[in-house]
């Protein structure tokens, strides 16, 4: 597989004019302390939300480079999330990296097929006997599906994670394994790394 030098140009444009649009508004911030008569409150709001619309973009950015080296497929599993958060079908995908996963997973059925969007969708779609569990991708390959990750303990920001990211945390916190998650529910995707779960877009921006 290809190296990569993480130049997603229109992502990386996107965060680099983002970053000067709130470089701008905390020097305009600064600048209106002088008037007693002004109230920052508002201005402080529309930062955070700038601040929180890059980050999440940020993510999408660093997803696709921290994908890149490990396999070639990493344009197929953006347009595969984006997909099934559209149809608000629940997905869990663990991307092997440097450490071997086979003594952190509960193995489930081998595929080994090559990663397309449309194999992932259709074993993530509803009814299909291997749609629970997760999808392990080695390489460019859907090594097997329906696999069982171990589930994190952790609660975020006082609310209690549902089984798909708590598997994704799960799964993270012991390896170096980068896990997607699509929530059912809502049709949001993060992913997980390092013990930690980061917001995802899921537009065309994202390839």
């Amino acid at each position: 597989m290809n190296q990569t030098d993480c130049d997603f140009s229109p992502l990386k444009q996107q965060i680099t004019d983002g970053l000067k649009k709130v470089s701008l508004e905390i020097d305009k911030g600064l600048d209106s302390l002088q008037n007693e008569n002004y109230c920052l409150l508002g201005k402080i709001e529309d930062i955070k939300e700038n601040i929180e619309q890059i980050e999440t973009i940020a993510a999408s950015f660093y997803l696709n480079c921290y994908l890149a080296p490990y396999t070639d497929k990493y344009l197929e599993l953006s347009a595969c999330i984006q997909h099934l958060s559209h149809q608000r079908h629940g997905a869990l995908i663990a991307i092997e990296r440097k450490n071997s996963l086979d003594n952190l997973i509960k193995p489930g059925t081998p595929i080994g097929a090559t990663l397309t969007s449309s194999l992932l969708e259709s074993i993530f779609f509803p009814g299909n006997p291997l749609h629970d569990g997760a999808v392990l991708v080695r390489n460019n390959q859907v090594f097997s599906a329906a696999n069982v990750l171990p589930l994190s303990s952790r609660v975020i920001r006082d609310k209690k994670l549902g089984t798909r990211h708590r598997a994704a945390l799960g799964l993270t916190e012991k390896s170096d394994a980068l896990v997607l998650v699509v929530s059912e529910e809502s049709g949001r995707v993060s992913f997980g790394l390092e013990g930690n779960l980061y917001p995802i877009i899921t537009t065309s921006s994202l390839i």
